[in-house]
């Protein structure tokens, strides 16, 4: 892969020479402007106002706007004189638990490759502490004209930069939240965590891009002379006005397309405040009534025999005592004969 920028990762007092590749790449189909009477290219042609002249790329240069609309040359020697430590160098300046960043802040991606032998070993002490730390590294460096923060993560065997926004570029969301006060039920709650479980999870392999593959099966048609294919008919929407019948129908379809039996009722498993368990016999189905019945019943049978078994105990010691004192009158009448 080609590098795009070299420098090296200050380290404290290491400093370990590395190589910038770009870590994504685009895979959108692109267009062109054409005039559409004669498909002939649209083109942008650079124009100099004093001038009204076209200028080529060697010609063009950098300049600042002031406030009264006059504009300020500056140079590429200008500023590759700024007096900045990361002009050609990635300072960490932090090691922070990886949640601490904010994914908004995320941008570019970038690979740090190490650049040459003598930085195999500090480059793979440094992702080695990475490792063992559970950290990540937040850095200064800069890059096209700007300084820019950025973060230092290992991926695989390789270390890993994203670029960050400054905290002040990240917009607060204010004002885009409901201002109307609604409440959620309980069973609402409950069908929307049976349909998270029913979509369950997805290996992110798996996904591809349909559009940029409908946007190619048009362009291959319409090379080959033939009709675009039509798309579907859009489905007929509306308003949706029982949350909890679009909730149902939607775990109802989730689970249909995962080929489960349609006719089975999703498993709604209510869930306490804190996220434990809860009970209710009124979500179960009945179940749980039918359970404590039979409880019930088996209770009172056991109770009930424990009464009866008592009672023949009570019964018997009763008559015990009953048969003794005639045997011992018999006897009695025997020897007085």
């Amino acid at each position: 892969m080609r590098s795009i920028w070299n420098g090296a990762i200050s380290f404290g007092l290491v400093s370990i020479p590395i190589k910038l590749v770009n870590a994504t790449e685009n895979h959108s189909i692109s267009f062109r402007q054409i005039h559409t009477e004669d498909g002939g290219r649209i083109r942008y042609r650079k124009f100099c106002e004093l001038e009204d002249r076209e200028v080529t790329g060697q010609e063009i240069g950098k300049g600042y706007e002031d406030s009264d609309g006059t504009i300020i040359p500056i140079t590429d020697e200008d500023l590759s004189g700024l007096p900045l430590p990361t002009a050609r160098t990635i300072e960490i300046v932090a090691f922070v638990p990886e949640d601490r960043i904010d994914p908004l802040q995320m941008d570019a991606a970038y690979y740090l490759a190490a650049g040459g032998a003598p930085a195999a070993k500090p480059y793979t002490l440094l992702r080695e502490a990475l490792k063992r730390s559970n950290k990540v590294a937040i850095a200064k460096y800069a890059l096209r004209g700007r300084e820019r923060l950025g973060m230092l993560r290992v991926v695989g065997d390789a270390i890993a930069m994203h670029g960050l926004l400054w905290p002040d570029e990240v917009r607060a969301p204010e004002g885009l939240a409901p201002d109307t006060d609604v409440t959620v039920r309980d069973k609402e709650l409950d069908l929307a965590d049976a349909l998270m479980d029913t979509l369950g999870e997805v290996d992110l392999e798996d996904l591809h891009d349909e559009y940029r593959e409908a946007v190619e099966e048009v362009i291959a048609a319409k090379a080959s002379g033939e009709a675009p294919p039509e798309a579907p008919a859009p489905e007929r929407g509306g308003k949706v006005l029982d949350l909890m019948a679009a909730l149902e129908s939607s775990v109802r379809a989730a689970r249909e397309s995962r080929g489960e039996e349609p006719g089975e009722e999703a498993e709604v498993k209510p869930m306490s405040r804190r996220g434990a368990p809860r009970s209710s016999p009124k979500e179960t189905g009945g179940r749980k009534s039918t359970s404590t019945a039979k409880k019930k019943t088996a209770s009172s049978a056991r109770k009930s025999t424990s009464k009866t078994g008592q009672g023949e105990k009570k019964a018997t010691a009763k008559k015990t005592p009953a048969k003794k004192t005639a045997a011992k009158k018999a006897t009695s009448r025997k020897r007085s004969a």
